[in-house]
């Protein structure tokens, strides 16, 4: 569709392959529902044990209802509230954050925080600055009160910065520019991206963020058992683990399969790394995504 090649795409990018969703009917709470059916399965829990779903995602269904409303429906969590969480790179860690106050508060026991996005959806794959990047996916996870005390998320950093809109973004389809024969006609229902300036600013802030919870936490490189970074770009991701001096061993690294699926990127590799997770475990998640949105989260596995 582009001109390009492979070797183009994984010097530039770190991405070998992606995965779209093809099916008529199917959307991004589909993914996202097969996500949680698998970790309620997993869990030994049923759906109705579900206190609240957040759905962290950039391509909703439709505008409304929320995702969260028609995930909640497909896997039957019929006594949960749930909301979207619109946060573009960054949408996983926001969503995690909150979801984690609720379970501080005592409000709620069992809450699911899911990452989902059909980027295939928005992607115009005649622009060769986009299309090589991003797939579709989804993850989940399952958040409960840390019975020990000592387990569970122990520190976040979130933050934007609006001045970034401009380089990140998808023009049209929103209350300012609706959608219209003329925004169709100039494409502006697809993705944006100023693709030299959004890397200038990932590499900074996704590792300044890095760094800056592992100060506040007193952790050195060898404390941290694995770093789990957006899965944006391999020089970006590289760049942030040589600031935290931890070595390659240590950084969980899956673009290659899946290339950039958004919000989904943190929870997929936890679901394909957790089998090497070891209760205890000092692991820092970090993103950056549009607006611009940034941030880590500093968590101690709990199995």
């Amino acid at each position: 569709m582009v001109e390009t090649s492979d070797e183009w795409i994984m010097t530039r990018t770190g991405v070998k392959e992606r995965r779209i969703l093809k099916v008529p009917g199917k959307a991004t709470s589909d993914m996202a529902a097969n996500a949680i059916n698998l970790l309620l399965e997993k869990r030994g829990i049923s759906a109705e044990e579900i206190d609240l779903i957040i759905c962290a995602t950039v391509t909703p269904d439709m505008l409304f209802p929320s995702t969260a409303c028609l995930i909640a429906e497909k896997v039957g969590a019929d006594k949960a509230f749930g909301f979207d969480l619109s946060a573009a790179c960054s949408g996983f860690l926001f969503a995690l954050d909150c979801g984690a106050q609720y379970i501080a508060s005592g409000v709620h026991k069992k809450v699911i925080v899911v990452g989902a996005d059909k980027m295939s959806s928005i992607v115009d794959y005649a622009d060769r600055t986009t299309c090589v990047l991003f797939g579709d996916g989804a993850g989940s996870v399952l958040l409960e009160p840390a019975e020990d005390g000592e387990t569970g998320i122990i520190d976040s950093i979130l933050k934007v910065n609006g001045t970034g809109a401009e380089y990140l973004k998808m023009v049209a389809g929103g209350s300012l520019n609706p959608a219209s024969v003329e925004t169709i006609k100039r494409g502006e229902h697809y993705i944006y991206q100023d693709g030299k300036t959004v890397f200038k600013f990932a590499v900074t802030k996704m590792a300044d963020v890095s760094e800056e919870i592992m100060k506040n936490n007193k952790l050195n490189g060898e404390d941290i058992a694995w770093l789990v970074p957006h899965q944006a770009n391999a020089r970006i991701i590289d760049a942030t683990a040589k600031r935290m001096d931890i070595g390659s061993d240590k950084v969980m690294i899956n673009i290659h399969k899946y290339g950039n699926t958004t919000s989904a990127t943190i929870p997929l590799c936890l679901s394909d790394w957790e089998r090497k997770l070891k209760k205890g475990d000092n692991i820092i998640l970090a993103a950056f995504g549009g607006g611009f949105t940034w941030g880590a989260i500093y968590l101690k596995w709990a199995y």
